[in-house]
């Protein structure tokens, strides 16, 4: 995504452009609520260059809104917090629909187990447990809210904090899992996070149920 934009950006207003990302994303993951920043010495009217972004970028990339910042803006460094959904499908049978949009899991899952673990990881704590091995961030962060609920078919899992670590989310998702299939009690999840040892966590979940949904600013930040 950053790099088709970036090639758009460029040759619309014929200089090299470099964006910043509020969050990085895998292959795979969606990321339906990503901000980015960039400078420019362009005088193009905010306005014209949304519609030249709806023209001309390529059909799996989408530009909800272009927006002028106050000097220094920066989209990563100025988050205050995100909100990530994991979306699992449930039940034998697959669902064309949901390909490439949804982990499938064919046994069923006990979605009150899965809240109930859930509960337990919220707050601050250290998340290295439920962070790729390659993670050599500091720690500590804060999840606000972690809720677990069935549409239909489909299970969510809602994640919001000040900031993750790599594969964080995708590890909690993966760690759920193993609650609501039975495999494991709702106070299990504890150990990975009181040891801090990944290994002691649930498989890291499929990208594709991954979505990033909001990035959020204080509003002096963008201006508002």
């Amino acid at each position: 995504m950053q790099g088709e934009l970036e090639k758009v950006l460029t040759r619309l207003l014929r200089e090299p452009v470099h964006l910043v990302a509020a969050s990085r994303t895998d292959a795979g993951v969606h990321a339906r609520g990503q901000v980015a920043s960039f400078e420019t010495s362009s005088d193009w009217p905010v306005e014209r260059l949304e519609g030249a972004l709806w023209r001309h970028c390529p059909p799996d990339v989408t530009v909800l809104r272009v927006e002028p910042a106050p000097p220094g803006f920066h989209a990563r460094f100025d988050a205050r917090g995100k909100w990530y959904r994991y979306r699992i499908l449930e039940g034998r049978a697959p669902a064309a629909l949901e390909r490439g949009r949804s982990w499938h899991v064919r046994s069923a899952l006990d979605v009150e187990a899965m809240q109930r673990a859930a509960d337990r990881i919220v707050g601050t704590h250290d998340f290295r447990g439920f962070a790729a091995s390659s993670e050599r961030r500091p720690g500590v962060r804060t999840l606000h809210r972690v809720r677990v609920h069935r549409r239909e078919r489909i299970v969510r899992i809602d994640v919001e904090g000040d900031g993750f670590l790599y594969n964080m989310v995708r590890t909690i998702a993966g760690s759920l899992v193993e609650v609501g299939r039975g495999r494991r009690s709702p106070d299990w999840i504890e150990q990975p996070l009181r040891t801090r040892d990944r290994r002691l966590a649930g498989p890291t979940a499929p990208a594709c149920g991954l979505y990033l949904m909001r990035v959020d600013y204080e509003p002096a930040a963008t201006g508002g």
